[in-house]
């Protein structure tokens, strides 16, 4: 734990991707308390509510989920124990001010194609995959919540990410070892740069927010074939770009005008500046890339 601020913050989730990003990146200006998951069971109802009051908690940003990956194999339990450690800490809110949610796009079903969705259209179809059933549960409560934000988040990628099965790390991970960059089916995606998402979440950490949902998106959408180019681009590496499937996968986007008119001055990174970034932090930790790795095709 470090940092000047008098905000104590509960941050879930460390340990993975999102988590992992926000603590670095939160940490230096705010006193982060990011538990291990010996050190805090948010499955255990008691041991959250002695956390939270033991430590003087101001303020939760709940990034903590059950994996629901394609790696996972086996039944998890996602929603039951996504929708558990939501309210085992939101139950108590009268002991922190303000709650930061890290909800899905999941959130509007995702077995039929996400065009461009606004929170209004929240709610005109049930999603039918746990982890989504889980965060809409979880949307439908903030909706009449006071002090909880949920911030919407479609495709995130940055550093840290499991570059095995996220398709932007795989294909530059690919690209680093000359390896064929393979697309199972192009789609189209509103993907937001990892830097971005930890600058949104400090906004809301210091400032009231005038909506409790936002869709954590920016303004412009992309599609896997578009990024892949871009990614060979920047490498300057002859791989080939290989699509298994014909035609267009379904779409996963938003609008983000919510949140630009929240957010007002904020300013997204650049698409082709923030994979080039990324490219560059993999070529200086390419010891941490295991190539057998890259032949499982995302």
């Amino acid at each position: 734990m470090s940092g000047s601020s008098s905000k104590k913050i509960l941050l879930t989730g460390k340990r993975g991707f999102i988590g992992k990003n926000l603590f670095e990146s939160l940490n230096a200006k705010f006193d982060v308390f990011a538990p291990e998951h010996n050190e805090l069971e948010l499955l255990n109802e008691a041991k959250v509510k002695e956390y939270i009051k033991d430590n003087g908690i101001n303020i939760i940003i709940h990034s903590a989920a059950t994996p629901s990956h394609r790696k996972i194999k086996g039944p998890r339990d996602v929603a039951i124990k996504n929708l558990k450690m939501f309210f085992n800490i939101v139950k108590n809110k009268a002991y922190f001010s303000k709650m930061i949610f890290l909800g899905s796009g999941a959130e509007y079903g995702m077995n039929l194609p996400i065009h461009r969705v606004k929170e209004e259209d929240f709610d005109n179809r049930i999603p039918d995959d746990e982890n989504g059933f889980s965060k809409y549960i979880c949307s439908k409560y903030i909706e009449g919540a006071e002090n909880i934000v949920n911030l919407r988040c479609f495709g995130v990628f940055g550093k840290y990410e499991d570059y095995q099965i996220r398709f932007i790390s795989n294909a530059i991970c690919k690209a680093i070892f000359g390896l064929p960059v393979t697309i199972k089916q192009n789609r189209v995606f509103s993907y937001l740069y990892m830097n971005d998402l930890c600058g949104i979440v400090k906004y809301f950490i210091e400032n009231a927010a005038s909506r409790k949902i936002y869709n954590a998106v920016p303004k412009e959408s992309i599609d896997l074939l578009t990024i892949a180019n871009k990614i060979k681009s920047i490498s300057g590496a002859n791989v080939d770009i290989i699509i298994r499937n014909e035609g267009m996968g379904k779409e996963y986007t938003a609008d983000n005008s919510r949140l630009n008119q929240e957010l007002k001055n904020f300013k997204f990174t650049p698409f082709d500046k923030a994979l080039e970034e990324l490219y560059h932090w993999y070529v200086a930790n390419k010891d941490i890339i295991d190539k057998d790795l890259l032949l499982y095709d995302p």
